[in-house]
């Protein structure tokens, strides 16, 4: 085995002990002066909603920035509020959803690094990764594929993911 880079260590070397900063510990020293309880992230949302909308709409933003991590809500791949005829196709609505998004603020899809899909019918796995792979330029995000149950407006799939702006 060759040694690997930082950005493709073995799954080994994550498994590496936690370190857990309790109340009572210091926090070290951060390059600027401040220290870790002196830093806030950056948190901006993106198409959001709030309380305030009051307009019946889904209590939920469609992404969120925190630093330099972007987190795109779950998306169906509908068709004008209709189910695709085939599976195929609503995979490829509900990726295009994701470009899109991301596309917006500056992302492509191989800035993902996490991808979660929920599915009405684990059936479906392999057309989902038939259109899944051609959305990737390099390395593939890590990703679950979980069978959901029924999901909103009889779709097929939901997918949710985070990227990272590098």
């Amino acid at each position: 085995m060759t040694s690997a880079t930082p950005r493709h260590r073995p799954f080994a070397a994550l498994a590496a002990p936690l370190v857990i900063l309790s109340a009572a510990c210091e926090a070290p020293d951060m390059p600027d002066g401040d220290t870790m309880q002196d830093v806030a992230p950056t948190v901006e949302f993106v198409n959001s909603r709030s309380p305030a909308d009051g307009d019946g709409v889904a209590p939920f933003s469609g992404a969120v920035w925190v630093d330099n991590t972007f987190y795109v809500s779950g998306m169906l791949g509908l068709e004008g509020g209709q189910v695709p005829e085939t599976a195929e196709q609503e995979a490829a609505n509900v990726l295009d959803g994701i470009k899109g998004v991301l596309e917006g603020e500056g992302l492509t899809m191989d800035d993902l690094v996490v991808v979660q899909v929920f599915a009405s019918d684990v059936a479906d796995y392999g057309a989902f990764n038939n259109v899944y792979r051609t959305y990737f330029t390099s390395e593939y995000p890590a990703r679950a594929f979980l069978g959901s149950g029924p999901l909103l407006f009889g779709a097929r799939f939901e997918v949710m993911g985070t990227a990272v702006r590098r």
